[in-house]
């Protein structure tokens, strides 16, 4: 990663917004881990200046179910990722499952 990263995602969880940095990003990342999902990558996709990859996200804590259909994009500048952008199916179930 470059130190200047950005990965953005959508909503209003305790993971939305904008994470600035190689802290901040693995931080999330952590913070995503601790809910327990399931990843399940199904697809990555090249392009000529990133990767893409197609993902499902399971998990279920009491009656709350994750089922999430989602695509990261990354940007990559001189071979490091330098933004990740994040494309979710159901920004509201996110929501309410990662609080």
């Amino acid at each position: 990663m470059t130190p200047d990263i950005v990965w953005s995602l959508p909503g209003t969880s305790l993971i939305s917004g904008e994470a600035r940095g190689v802290d901040a990003v693995i931080a999330r990342s952590q913070k995503i881990v601790s809910y327990g999902l399931t990843f399940n990558l199904k697809h990555i996709l090249f392009g000529q200046f990133g990767v893409a990859l197609s993902l499902n996200n399971t998990a279920k804590r009491g009656d709350l179910v994750l089922d999430e259909h989602f695509a990261t994009v990354m940007s990559l500048r001189d071979g490091m990722v330098s933004a990740i952008d994040t494309y979710l199916s159901d920004v509201d179930m996110v929501n309410a499952f990662l609080v």
